[in-house]
């Protein structure tokens, strides 16, 4: 946490972004005819395809890294795991038949001029940093969710991706695929097929505790130092077969943000888009912490022992909108029926959506009564998502066009501030008042302060906003 003073401004828009993006389209080379028929060369090197570097391989990359490379040739594999990069890599070759490079530091892939594209499938506290030094570095930018680890991050990154215009897919996969069940939600939601929205409840489940973790020694080939980048100095602890420099880095503020930023960053998500709250100046208005459970005591708002997992296991907040509605992020809504999903109720009707179905009345409704392609399409940036590979095909075609992709860095920025607002809330145990134009808390300047997150020396993410 820092006590340093920052002027804020509130972010750019989508609109903005895509003046800016046609301007930088100009120097853009025109992308070939494969991007719009990707199965032709799908898996193969083929001439001027794009070169792409990977930054980050571990578990989530093995459903980031081939999607991307039915469109991209992947030239370089980066992970601060050595034993990550080298599976990557073995990757890489067994789907392309060549061997890309490998790096342990990310900025010998920035470096490279041949790659045009990066992926970033880091630690979440990774991503910020990363993603903007990509942008700076002329790459377009694929990352996967939760982009931000703070507030302050989200503003870094618009700031950066309207200055510089390229193109950036934030990695919320529920915009574009999942049979489109989340697109139509949207949709159901924007036709006024249940009214003007009151509610939104969005389950996404609760995180787990851990015994105190014993220090062990740093498994060989992992850069424990670089792994924690702008997060304290730590010994690494290790639980059973599990390390804390893989999944369970989520368990831990220092690293991530819990279940409010795992799951909430897309069930949040596709609420905001539902009821129109990712534009900017929208949000949240009052933020307000019901019922919140943490595995361990907080003073000041860092736990007191950072051996074991210290994100809320469970809560209940209530967060109302400036469209109006009331949404509550629960750890699980049981008493309504379902554990993990999103739930809207409006003054003509109400259903569900989650992976798994979209059900309710105004769902039984669409045989009679389809949604217009036209809506869909809009709210798709103009585009149609195509087969379960969508999203990713998505990010290539708008490198193409230079167009906006339909999880844009600018909408994540503003409903992942939701979900950070929501943490702020819970480990301070109060009520938060939130001003989404200027982007500030109202009337209290402690609050304010967790906006950003004080950051290690040479880790440090240098853009003023």
């Amino acid at each position: 946490m820092t006590n340093k003073t920052r002027n804020t401004v509130a972010g750019p828009d989508r609109r903005d972004f895509l003046k800016a993006g046609s301007v930088a389209a100009v120097a853009t080379v025109g992308m070939p005819y494969f991007l719009a028929n990707p199965s032709l060369v799908a898996g193969t090197i083929v001439g001027d395809r794009p070169k792409m570097g990977c930054i980050g391989t571990g578990s989530r990359w093995g459903a980031v890294g081939p999607n991307a490379m039915a469109f991209a040739d992947c030239v370089a594999v980066c992970d601060v795991d050595a034993n990550h990069a080298q599976n990557a890599a073995k990757t890489v070759e067994d789907r392309q038949g060549k061997r890309p490079d490998i790096y342990e530091d990310y900025r010998k892939v920035l470096e490279r001029d041949d790659i045009t594209v990066v992926t970033i499938v880091t630690t979440d506290h990774w991503h910020s940093k990363i993603a903007v030094e990509a942008m700076q570095a002329g790459k377009d930018v694929y990352c996967e969710k939760p982009l931000t680890l703070t507030i302050e991050e989200g503003k870094q990154i618009c700031k950066v991706a309207k200055e510089t215009g390229r193109v950036f897919q934030v990695g919320t996969q529920q915009r574009s695929e999942m049979g489109q069940m989340f697109l139509k939600a949207v949709a159901l939601v924007r036709d006024g097929r249940i009214g003007d929205v009151t509610k939104v409840t969005c389950a996404i489940g609760g995180a787990p505790t851990s015994p105190s973790l014993p220090v062990v020694e740093i498994p060989a080939g992992l850069n424990w130092e670089m792994w924690l980048g702008q997060a304290p100095k730590v010994d690494y602890r290790k639980m059973g077969g599990s390390s804390r420099c893989h999944y369970e880095f989520r368990w831990w503020y220092e690293y991530s943000g819990g279940k409010m930023t795992d799951w909430g960053a897309h069930h949040i998500d596709i609420a905001q888009w539902a009821i129109n709250q990712n534009g900017d100046n929208q949000g949240a208005l009052e933020v307000n912490p019901l019922e919140v459970t943490h595995p361990v005591e907080f003073k000041d708002g860092y736990p007191t022992d950072d051996s074991m997992y210290n994100t809320a296991t469970q809560f209940n907040v209530h967060c109302k909108m400036t469209g109006g509605a009331n949404l509550f992020i629960r750890h699980d809504a049981k008493d309504m029926g379902f554990d993990n999903g999103i739930f809207f109720e409006g003054t003509k009707g109400q259903f569900l959506v989650n992976r798994g179905k979209l059900v309710g009345e105004p769902v039984d409704e669409l045989k009679e009564n389809p949604l217009p392609d036209a809506l869909l399409k809009e709210l798709y940036n103009g585009k149609t998502p195509e087969g379960n590979n969508a999203h990713m095909k998505n990010f290539f075609d708008c490198i193409a066009d230079r167009g906006l992709p339909v999880s844009d860095v600018f909408s994540h920025h503003r409903a992942l501030t939701t979900c950070h607002l929501a943490n702020i809330a819970i480990r301070l145990n109060r009520k938060l008042k939130w001003d989404p134009v200027a982007q500030q808390m109202v009337g209290d300047d402690q609050a304010n302060q967790w906006q950003s997150r004080q950051q290690r020396e040479g880790y440090q993410i240098n853009v003023e906003v």
